[in-house]
């Protein structure tokens, strides 16, 4: 198997690509930077500028799955200008694909799986969220997500499968939202945001990369949530992470106020509450490795094994 990734250098990128690398699953990327360009075994980098609409075609060679991941960091001021950035980076990724596929022979494609977020969602305390769920956060997230879902719904009229997953909150020690709230707490400042009532609808990285490998390997079509089966609420996460990381909690939650003035309206993102549902990916046979968040946090920071895998070695013991 062959698979075109698009984001390859990114958080999760990275991660699909060590994945395929111990399954001797071949990868393509594409990168704006030509400097990021390199020929190995296994793994293959080309040229595109969505900003543009070009593309390399030669990225398709042999190529019989896609992922796309591409699209600028939300975790960055929301000015004005940054804004149209966050969303053209998402769009425009998915025209240049659309655009390219256009000039081949597509037939030898069977499956395209693209990221989406969670933040689509409406906030709430109380609901606990599926994917047939039609209403829309009335934020710029909400607005983002479904405008970028919208633009993969155009990839459709491929004969390929075509499926969307959802991404929570990533776990994970080499990046993302994790390590922003862990230094706070290892600073002995961390505290839980607002009520800290609001849930955290979270994923282990390595649970999420094996999520977009199990939708090509199965040719899902429709949406998933790439999230966990357990979500948490903000303060049952920060005291997690503290008591992994053996530090105490000295201060109070943190109001709105102040964490609006510093961080603008991308403070939203803080206090959003999403409780959203695995049920369905579960349904297909996705089986994960982290289910609760105490043991994806000893995982990430103590080395310490996965949910799964300890069940398989507590069968064995008794073989």
């Amino acid at each position: 198997m062959k698979i075109l990734i698009t984001g390859a250098t990114g958080l999760i990128g990275s991660e699909i690509v060590r994945l395929c690398s111990q399954e001797n699953i071949l990868v393509h990327y594409l990168t704006t930077s030509k400097d990021k360009i390199v020929s190995e075994p296994g793994y293959k980098g080309f040229y595109w500028n969505p900003d543009e609409s070009e593309i390399d075609i030669s990225c398709f060679d042999g190529v019989s799955a896609i992922i796309n991941l591409a699209g600028a960091s939300i975790s960055k001021r929301w000015t004005s200008a940054y804004k149209k950035v966050v969303l053209s980076s998402r769009i425009n990724t998915l025209q240049t694909l659309r655009i390219g596929l256009e000039k081949i022979d597509s037939n030898a494609i069977s499956s395209f799986v693209s990221a989406s977020a969670i933040g689509i969602y409406p906030h709430s305390l109380s609901n606990f969220y599926e994917e047939d769920e039609k209403r829309v956060d009335d934020s710029f997230l909400g607005e983002v997500v479904e405008a970028w879902e919208n633009e993969a719904d155009t990839l459709r009229n491929f004969d390929f499968n075509l499926s969307k997953i959802r991404i929570g909150l990533v776990m994970s020690k080499d990046g993302g939202a994790l390590v922003e709230m862990a230094k706070p707490i290892k600073m002995y400042v961390g505290a839980a945001f607002g009520s800290g009532e609001q849930w955290q609808s979270w994923i282990h990285i390595t649970d999420l990369a094996r999520m977009f490998l199990f939708a090509v390997k199965h040719q899902l079509v429709g949406v998933y949530n790439g999230v966990g089966p357990n979500p948490v609420t903000n303060t049952k996460l920060v005291k997690e992470i503290a008591k992994v990381l053996e530090k105490p909690l000295l201060l109070p939650n943190i109001p709105k106020f102040p964490m609006k003035v510093i961080l603008g309206e991308m403070s939203y993102i803080l206090f959003a509450s999403q409780r959203v549902s695995s049920k369905k990916i579960e349904d297909k046979g996705f089986v994960f490795q982290y289910q609760n968040i105490c043991r994806a946090l000893e995982g990430i920071y103590l080395g310490k094994s996965s949910d799964q895998r300890i069940e398989t070695i507590d069968i064995k013991e008794y073989v």
